[in-house]
């Protein structure tokens, strides 16, 4: 496609709703994703010391 203008670009011919809201969607999800991933790793982190520690203290008093 060829457009005379940054105006007609940025129009998609039309379908600039639809073009520019899914890039926005997708810039969005390509910025969350990597965050939410290492918050869900943190707490999976902490999860599996707090059990570590929990063995550790059912030994000791076993």
């Amino acid at each position: 496609m060829s457009w005379n203008s940054a105006s007609e670009f940025f129009a998609m011919g039309g379908y600039a709703l639809y073009v520019w809201g899914s890039f926005g969607a997708c810039a969005l999800a390509m910025v969350f994703e990597p965050l939410l991933v290492g918050r869900r790793r943190q707490a999976i982190i902490q999860s599996l010391r707090r059990q570590a520690m929990a063995d550790r203290l059912d030994k000791e008093h076993s």
